[in-house]
């Protein structure tokens, strides 16, 4: 028996390796992109109002990810009677992280805008680890091409903040804009703004601009107050969607390790079945998740529970587009 394994191959448990996103195969050569998913890092976090920290958020959401690992081909959920991500069925790579060039956030949000759209090229599903939020605004900027040939996207947001701020100071790229700069491109049909409450980094104006160019907003509380399946009737059936989940949208007594956390979020459930239900009724075509802070994770279960929903929700993209 060799040192490397037994019966033919490693055991290659969770903490042994490289953490790579859920340990699958790195990918150097972003023209050589040949997967049904890619992972970008995008450790940048230039634009936080209060507490920095989510530069890290990538490589803490990535190991995390090898918990779920395991190396049994899939992930088998009993209650759907589900193998996700079956590993004969799912391409996933991870790319590695986007350039950040410090103190130049346009040139850092250059370099990730660069990332997704080789994604796109290559046909893969983008999904980007932040990172603080104003990342989304490159993310959403490498769609114009692909809009141009497929149609326009509509983008579902999970957050605590509306992040609807035009201009503050002369500032209109931090983590308080993505959703305005968003909502000012041609192709961005419409936004669903899902978990908003509390303090927000949005003034009254704000959510009254928001509404005017196309969003609908809800509440943790009016959300469970609809259901699922309301919440779901309020989003566009079939059409192309770019998800961002914020972190914060979750409860801090489950995620505190981000930079603002704010109480009375949701609970993992609520989102991912308001998720999954969005696989089904249209095409998920772009994931970014940001502001994982991890020095603020002392337990590391905001880490992971980034990692298992973008683990469960890429599993229900795959299975509603190939069965």
């Amino acid at each position: 028996m060799s040192g490397h394994g037994y019966e033919g191959g490693r055991l290659n448990l969770p903490f042994v390796g490289i953490s790579t996103f859920g340990k699958n195969r790195y990918v150097e050569d972003w023209d050589a992109i040949d997967a049904d998913v890619a992972v970008l890092g995008a450790p940048f976090d230039f634009g936080t109002q209060w507490r920095s920290g989510a530069r890290f958020g990538p490589r803490a959401i990535r190991e995390a990810s090898t918990l779920f690992s395991f190396g049994h081909g899939g992930a088998y959920d009993h209650e759907d009677d589900v193998t996700y991500l079956p590993a004969d069925k799912v391409r996933i790579v991870d790319l590695g992280d986007a350039d950040i060039v410090h103190t130049d956030t346009l040139k850092s949000h250059a370099n990730i805008e660069l990332g997704v759209r080789k994604i796109l090229t290559a046909g893969a599903l983008p999904v980007v680890l932040g990172g603080d939020h104003s990342v989304n605004i490159p993310c959403i900027a490498a769609f114009d091409e692909d809009c141009r040939r497929s149609g326009p996207i509509h983008i579902v947001q999970i957050d605590a903040h509306l992040d609807f701020v035009d201009e503050r100071h002369g500032v209109r790229y931090g983590h308080g804009n993505p959703m305005r700069r968003a909502a000012e491109r041609d192709y961005v049909s419409g936004l669903s703004q899902i978990g908003i409450r509390n303090v927000s980094s949005t003034a009254k104006e704000g959510y009254e601009a928001a509404r005017a160019m196309g969003s609908d907003i809800l509440s943790v509380r009016q959300a469970r107050k609809l259901g699922t399946e309301a919440v779901l009737a309020r989003i566009p059936e079939g059409a192309r969607y770019y998800l961002t989940i914020d972190i914060d949208g979750f409860d801090p007594s489950i995620a505190p390790g981000t930079g603002t956390p704010s109480h009375g979020g949701f609970l993992y459930y609520e989102v991912l079945e308001v998720l999954a239900g969005l696989a089904r009724r249209g095409s998920i075509v772009g994931i970014d998740l940001v502001e994982v802070a991890p020095d603020y994770d002392h337990t590391g279960t905001t880490a992971i529970l980034a990692a298992q929903i973008l683990m469960n929700l890429i599993g229900r993209i795959m299975h509603a587009r190939t069965g």
